[in-house]
């Protein structure tokens, strides 16, 4: 049923027998936030489709010079469409809005023109959003969904931690994933029966996955750690950054450690606050946006110290801690896309011994080119040992090419662990040097 704009509304009678299609960005995060809307009773699926139809199809029915993210999102989902594999008459699709500057909120408006030109027109398409940017009758977003989305992204946020300090180093390969398996299904039955997001059952539910990841045995290896940074969706997906992770761990041997999901949604709340301060705001949207911030500072205190009283790995830092590290560095003012988190972000990793850092981004991202690439040489100078490198991800550059540029940094990074210590990476050191002494 076409309305203003032909928009194409998620009515309630859709809610019942239309299938929601998620796009991919962080597999152990948006597992369990898909089984959070299975259980409000929406029927939704999340989109394994990869490979070069992806690409290809966002470059069809999307401008090639518009932002890579949002190509291959809409790319991931006209794929989907075209697949067979969907009733189109009972398909919608979702995608996040983030109310800011970036051209991420205008993702969906790029996401109906395309879908028209594939012939999908009359697919609905239901914004994620938490400023009320658009509204369906068929969609909401409740408290309790709420509630079970923050904590979702706090469980993933500490398995991808825990994962990250002991995938490396496994003495039965495989344990760490099938741990995350393990604790991602029993989470998403928590929350099928009403527990598991609560801050008290969040509080313990940490403790016990952090027991179950500090029990599992270890080989006594020395590695070179690599961060991974950059723009939000380059930064996670493996379809954006070219399977990024796996290369770094499974190829070159490699521990790599990625910054969790809720500094974002810190940095997006701090943001607010900081134009509330500048320009002035609702009083109630103040209060709101200060609320959530002090209920993430509850949640991220709780993940901290369960990582550093349960655990021999090392935890990260506080949001304010990581931000109060980047005054002077970059003004909290760079907030389009990534802004100074990513400076931040880079800061926070040098700081705890991760010298060598991956700057993912989308090319021509004028926002996160300037906060990531654009701060590497300022960052050098204030911390000499750090070993960064850049690397652009778009539909014309090559694989070949990136994991070379990757591979340098790595020589750079394995020349100076071998002046630093005679052994080399990946023999064995003493227990005290290994994983358990962080």
């Amino acid at each position: 049923m076409p309305v203003k704009n032909d928009r194409v509304p998620f009515t309630k009678a859709m809610k019942k027998d239309y299938t929601v299609l998620i796009p991919m960005m962080l597999p152990i995060h948006f597992e369990m936030m898909k089984n959070v809307l299975q259980n409000e009773g929406y029927r939704v699926e999340l989109l394994q489709n990869t490979g070069p139809s992806v690409v290809e199809t966002g470059l069809k029915y999307v401008q090639n010079d518009t932002c890579y993210p949002a190509l291959l999102v809409i790319g991931q989902m006209i794929d989907a469409l075209n697949s067979g594999r969907y009733d189109v008459e009972r398909t919608a699709l979702i995608i996040t809005q983030t109310g800011g500057g970036c051209r991420a909120s205008n993702y969906i408006h790029l996401l109906r023109k395309a879908l028209k030109k594939a012939g999908y027109g009359g697919v609905p398409v239901i914004s994620l959003n938490p400023a009320g940017l658009e509204r369906n009758p068929g969609f909401r977003l409740t408290l309790s969904m709420l509630h079970k989305f923050i904590a979702a992204a706090i469980y993933g946020d500490l398995m991808m931690l825990l994962q990250n300090q002991t995938r490396p180093y496994e003495a039965q390969p495989g344990a760490a994933q099938a741990l995350v398996s393990r604790w991602t299904a029993s989470l998403s039955a928590g929350f099928n029966r009403g527990v598991g997001y609560r801050r008290r059952e969040i509080d313990e539910n940490l403790r016990k996955i952090c027991r179950d990841f500090a029990a599992l045995p270890l080989l006594p290896l020395r590695k070179v750690k690599v961060g991974v940074v950059g723009e939000i969706y380059v930064k996670y997906s493996a379809l954006a950054n070219n399977g990024l992770e796996n290369f770094l761990t499974e190829e070159e041997g490699c521990e790599v450690r990625v910054p969790g999901l809720m500094g974002f949604l810190f940095y997006c709340c701090d943001n607010r606050l900081e134009d509330a301060r500048l320009y002035g705001s609702h009083r109630f949207t103040a209060w709101l946006t200060g609320f959530l911030l002090r209920y993430f500072e509850r949640m991220e205190r709780s993940l901290i110290g369960a990582v550093r009283e349960n655990t021999p790995f090392e935890a990260p830092m506080t949001f304010y801690e990581m931000k109060d590290a980047v005054k002077g560095v970059i003004g909290y003012g760079t907030k389009m896309g990534e802004g100074w988190l990513l400076t931040g972000e880079m800061v926070e990793l040098i700081r705890q011994g991760v010298q060598n850092v991956v700057c993912t981004q989308p090319f021509g991202c004028l926002p996160n080119h300037i906060s990531g690439k654009g701060m590497i040489r300022r960052l050098r100078n204030l911390y000499p040992e750090s070993n960064i490198v850049p690397i652009d991800y778009d539909p014309g550059a090559t694989r070949v090419n990136q994991e070379n540029r990757i591979k340098l940094m790595l020589a750079m990074a394995r020349e100076r662990m071998e002046q630093e210590h005679p052994e080399r990476e990946g023999e064995a050191v003493s227990v005290a040097e290994a994983v358990p002494a962080r």
